[in-house]
């Protein structure tokens, strides 16, 4: 059995208290063989009974009609849509959010038998709304505000953090660090930053020899790596404090973030071990109970909270072909992703989208959704999905995978 027969049987078994994880999650577990894959529904009949239930479910709070219009990116409210543009050149933006960066994923090999992945970023210039490439950078995470961004230089774990100013590409200040870094997140206010620290490169792969002698494929090799993780105070001038938290067994890249409230991290990551559900810590490092807001929310789900911290993303729930949804026009297919109370974990709704990535707003939200029918190339696309309508609002082109040779970008979405 491969690795991903065991994603695959993982996921059969969580599927009974748990929706799928989305087209995302083994891009992000296994970070090598980015598959997406699709659940066939069990008849026609059960799914135009589901389609019945969303239908009745989804509360009537806007009818979706959006104007795609050129914005300022640090001004809200405003769309702004490359639906001809992938990867985007030009500013990709909704209500309060925006594509701060993207980066593709590149395998470097060390040897015949080591290798790790290397991220090459495009920043966005807030002067111009551009996207510019900046080979400088293995790891970048962008403030609130799109002013600022934390930068590593090209060698993980690195030994010093970096504050952009995006306007001008210039490092600012340089915060040297006495433990490896290999991740960063910034708080919710834009006040603090999170710098994980690792003993080796997070994201290493190996190739294997098989029963008769011969190379197999480039694979993770999960290694235990993280050694803890540091909290700076952007407004002091050292290089904050370091508490120690190993990987789980299942090791990997397990990067910290914060909870919306700011007091206590959770990981994102981590392999199979942690495949739906985060750990969360305090910040002084001890594992603790969850914020009763974020108990139910899932690491692979990028877009969390809605602003207000009313409503939960979740992951995906069920995707129908045009088969069973012939209205669906212009699009192969359609998704639909949970939206839950997260303080009970029960389903308010479903909204359109594959993988839920940041809200636009309390009611609207920017997602991948498929562009592909089943038994095609797996392909998306962003888009802008609102609470309470079917229709979706193209904000980029589409998306290429690798099986069609080329290596999918990968967004980084802020607050602007």
């Amino acid at each position: 059995m491969n690795v991903e027969d065991l994603v695959r049987d993982s996921l059969r078994e969580l599927a009974v208290e748990e929706a799928s994880a989305g087209p995302g999650f083994t891009d992000r577990v296994l970070a090598v063989r980015r598959r997406r894959r699709t659940h066939r529904l069990v008849s026609v009949a059960a799914a135009t009974a589901a389609v019945v239930a969303v239908a009745v479910a989804v509360p009537m709070l806007k009818d979706g009609r959006d104007d795609v219009r050129p914005a300022s990116v640090t001004q809200g409210g405003g769309i702004s849509a490359h639906p001809d543009q992938s990867p985007p050149s030009g500013l990709i933006a909704a209500g309060r959010s925006a594509l701060a960066a993207y980066y593709t994923t590149a395998l470097v090999a060390k040897n015949e038998k080591e290798a790790t992945l290397e991220r090459t970023y495009w920043l966005l210039d807030p002067d111009t709304g551009k996207y510019e490439k900046d080979t400088r950078w293995s790891f970048v995470a962008v403030a609130p505000g799109l002013k600022t961004a934390a930068v590593l230089e090209r060698t993980l774990p690195a030994a010093r953090i970096g504050l952009l100013d995006l306007a001008t590409g210039e490092v600012e200040r340089w915060i040297p660090v006495g433990k490896g870094v290999a991740g960063l997140a910034f708080s919710n206010d834009g006040t603090e930053l999170v710098a994980t620290t690792y003993s080796e490169h997070p994201d290493p792969l190996e190739k294997p020899g098989n029963a008769e002698g011969s190379e197999g494929e480039w694979t993770s090799t999960h290694k235990v790596s993280r050694t803890g993780f540091l909290l700076l105070d952007l407004a002091g001038r050292d290089g904050g404090v370091w508490h120690p938290v190993a990987s789980s067994s299942a090791g990997g890249r397990a990067d910290f973030a914060f909870t919306r409230d700011g007091q206590h991290l959770f990981a994102t990551g981590g392999g199979l071990v942690t495949l739906v559900r985060p750990t969360f810590y305090d910040l002084s490092g001890k594992e603790t109970a969850a914020p009763a807001n974020e108990k139910h929310l899932r690491w692979d789900v990028p877009a969390r909270l809605s602003p207000n911290g009313r409503l939960a993303a979740l992951g995906l729930a069920e995707e129908y072909q045009p088969a069973i949804v012939p209205e669906a026009g212009s699009l192969p297919g359609r998704s639909y992703s949970l939206i839950k109370d997260p303080l009970t974990g029960k389903e308010i709704t479903k909204v359109r989208g594959a993988e839920l990535l940041a809200w636009a707003d309390d009611q609207r939200l920017i997602a991948w959704e498929r562009t592909t029918g089943e038994d095609e190339t797996y392909k998306d696309r962003l888009v802008l999905v609102t609470i309470g309508s079917d229709r979706v609002v193209p904000l980029s082109g589409v998306r290429e995978h690798p099986e069609t040779g080329q290596e999918p970008w990968e967004p980084v979405f802020a607050a602007r």
